[in-house]
């Protein structure tokens, strides 16, 4: 460059500033390190200010790896103070990594089409059941007990004023859908089947035969999910109607309970009544790739009559920080990772009295051996360890059971401690 412009240094390039604004000396700075190294420092900074936690505690919120790639693509100004890409000619950066979140949740989930996302999945489950509503012109709506409880409360809170009648299924001795309780309880007044999976305990449930169940009925079969790594393992869940849930797990820091990053995807028939708004691939004039708001079916686009939801805005920044870790992992990546949960919490388990004899992702239900579960708690937090979800709080027959949770990140000294916890007298 210096030859381009006919300078013979770089001292010339500034041969024109007074020599008093001219630095010559070597920046007092250590020299570069690596991203592992500069990760360490700043947990040790953290440390200084409270001591790092291990932590067994899931239940609908996860710590796993963040890559330091998330933070450096939606930290962007182009992302991080955009706002709802109306116009696509100036948008077109917005509207492909949205393109490009929905993508990535049909591919995770086995359905047709996502939208731009939801708020989060505890407001993706409801609007799911209105959603199956509208489009079976019927008005009740099953949820099974093993569902996320504040993921009901949401649904609860949704369905008073609608009109929506809602009533819950139990679960049998291994923690599973009761599918004599289901039976029981379908009739053709229903409109939707709502299931988690893998449930509230962490167990994988039956989704194919509940599915072949709840159509043979002619109602919608909705599966919720709540931990999303579990989706590099499992099969997608490709018999249901609708498909919500929370990407959390995917590079979103947990943070005092949000933001988050609800998802909902369905099959192609459905589209006309999915929430929100859907963006799509077209060309410009010049016949290029291009993106721009397909569907919008939201009350600020459309005739407030005809709005499915009443969903405003979505989450794309937070969505961007999924897409992002999607794309960094991949899908080899995303089994790996999601191996490795597996290998941990069944490492965990098996050392512990579990409650419920059946297949489990990251998650399981825990027997205490007669100590309250509050004294465990208690003892883990002196070894700067937090435990996991008493689950008495939400399920009264469950008193004296723990649910825990081990990913990635947990080490086996730490799973080694909880064990111990338990075991002791």
């Amino acid at each position: 460059m210096l030859d381009a412009i006919g300078l013979k240094n770089q001292d010339e390039l500034v041969s024109y500033l007074p020599e008093d604004v001219i630095f010559r000396k070597k920046l007092d700075i250590p020299d570069g390190k690596s991203e592992y190294d500069i990760v360490d420092y700043f947990r040790a900074r953290g440390d200084q200010n409270g001591p790092g936690y291990a932590s067994f505690l899931g239940a609908g919120v996860y710590r796993h790896y963040r890559p330091v790639l998330v933070d450096t693509v939606v930290s962007r100004g182009e992302f991080l103070t955009s706002y709802t890409p109306y116009q696509a000619e100036i948008a077109q950066g917005t509207l492909t990594s949205i393109f490009e979140f929905q993508t990535m949740v049909c591919q995770l989930t086995g359905m047709d089409v996502a939208n731009a996302s939801m708020y989060d999945g505890s407001s993706a489950v409801p609007e799911a059941a209105m959603m199956a509503v509208r489009i079976k012109q019927r008005d009740h709506v099953l949820v099974s007990r093993t569902v996320h409880p504040e993921y009901r409360e949401v649904l609860s809170t949704y369905a008073k004023h609608q009109g929506m009648p809602i009533d819950t299924f139990a679960y049998d001795a291994r923690g599973r859908v009761d599918m004599d309780d289901l039976k029981s309880k379908l009739n053709d007044g229903v409109a939707a089947v709502i299931l988690q999976s893998p449930n509230f305990f962490g167990i994988v449930e039956q989704v194919s035969e509940i599915a072949s169940l709840v159509h043979s009925h002619g109602a919608l079969l909705v599966v919720a999910f709540t931990e999303a790594v579990a989706l590099g393992l499992l099969e997608p869940p490709r018999d249901a109607d609708i498909v919500v849930g929370e990407l959390q797990s995917f590079a979103i820091t947990p943070c005092y309970g949000g933001p988050h990053a609800g998802i909902i995807a369905t099959r192609d028939r459905f589209v006309r009544q999915i929430p929100g708004r859907l963006v799509g691939e077209t060309v410009d004039k010049d016949g290029q790739r291009a993106f721009c708001l397909t569907l919008a079916t939201r009350e600020q686009h459309i005739r407030r009559e005809k709005a499915t939801s009443n969903i405003c805005t979505n989450q794309a920044l937070i969505a961007l920080m999924a897409t992002v870790f999607m794309t960094v992992y991949g899908k080899q990546g995303l089994r790996e990772l999601a191996e490795q949960n597996l290998s941990k919490a069944h490492y965990l388990a098996g050392q512990l009295l579990v409650r419920f004899e059946s297949p489990f992702f990251n998650e399981f239900v825990a027997q205490t051996n007669g100590r309250k579960p509050a004294q465990i708690e208690a003892d883990l937090l002196e070894q700067k360890i937090v435990g996991g979800l008493a689950l008495g709080r939400f399920y009264p027959e469950l008193e004296g059971c723990v649910l825990l949770c081990a990913t990635e990140m947990s080490k086996r000294a730490d799973m080694d401690r909880v064990i111990a916890a338990f075991h002791k007298h």
